[in-house]
């Protein structure tokens, strides 16, 4: 029978991912403690490493630091968006004026 899907905190997810790469456990062995599957802890490994790096990884971010970056690149280009449709639009109004 398949199982249900469930679903992890972004707190959980990094925690599992610590104690793989902080207290070297293995992939195996926190996956049979934690009941989880190999594949999404190694990508949750994997995210972690990225993120400390600096790289914005693959799927929502694992750290507070990168969830903020993630929020804030969304806002600036959402505002970058915003400041051209202005830019185009005082320009259209200064041609009807005159």
């Amino acid at each position: 029978m398949a199982r249900k899907r469930r679903s992890f905190s972004s707190e959980y997810k990094e925690r599992v991912a610590r104690m793989v790469v902080d207290d070297g456990l293995k992939v195996s062995v926190v996956c049979r403690d934690q009941d989880l599957g190999e594949t999404a802890v190694r990508r949750w490994v994997d995210q972690l490493k990225a993120e400390r790096t600096g790289q914005p990884g693959e799927g929502r971010p694992l750290t507070a630091e990168q969830q903020r970056i993630r929020q804030l690149e969304e806002e600036n280009r959402r505002l970058k968006e915003d400041k051209e449709l202005l830019k185009k639009a005082s320009a259209f109004f200064a041609r009807e004026l005159k």
